[in-house]
């Protein structure tokens, strides 16, 4: 977990009730692997999953997915984990926000952001909370609340997700 957390981050924390997270580059390491043929596989931290599970049964935090990609193998991990908020394919992040929003009868301040790129920056600049992985690329480090200690697709989800636990525990 990111070792200095500041009361600022600690009080928005306390107030969150959905966590977003996009998926390439946060929840994996942004590789994609080929084999002959073209089966497609990426890999996921099992850490990000149990933080899923920590924020759902600590203190009912639901987490959602939203991602450019369109994938099964994403759509298998989201079902495992037990994620209902999946929005696969979506090139305009923050629009997509106002929908959840509604859907979810939550203000932004009530949502937190985990993101890595350029497609990420309009939604994290919208939520109550964001953060990215220390890996992300320097322009969304610059605008993240939150950089966390470690990459993405090595725990960086998980790293975020505690901060929310911790903060909602106190």
């Amino acid at each position: 977990m990111t070792s200095k957390v500041s009361r600022e981050i600690v009080q928005k924390a306390s107030k969150i009730k959905l966590l977003l997270t996009d998926c390439d580059g946060v929840l994996t390491d942004g590789g994609v692997y080929y084999s002959a043929k073209g089966e497609e596989m990426k890999r996921f931290s099992l850490r990000d999953g149990m933080g899923v599970e920590r924020l759902r049964t600590l203190v009912h935090v639901e987490t959602g997915v939203i991602t450019g990609e369109n994938s099964d193998i994403v759509l298998r991990r989201v079902e495992k984990l037990g994620i209902r908020e999946y929005h696969p394919g979506v090139r305009d992040k923050a629009s997509k926000l106002n929908y959840i929003l509604n859907h979810n009868n939550i203000t932004a301040n009530e949502i937190a952001y985990i993101g890595d790129d350029s497609n990420d920056l309009e939604i994290m600049k919208l939520v109550g909370l964001s953060a990215c992985p220390a890996d992300a690329m320097p322009f969304i480090i610059e605008i993240a609340g939150v950089v966390v200690d470690s990459n993405g697709g090595y725990g960086a989800f998980r790293d975020f997700a505690e901060i929310i636990i911790h903060a909602q525990l106190k």
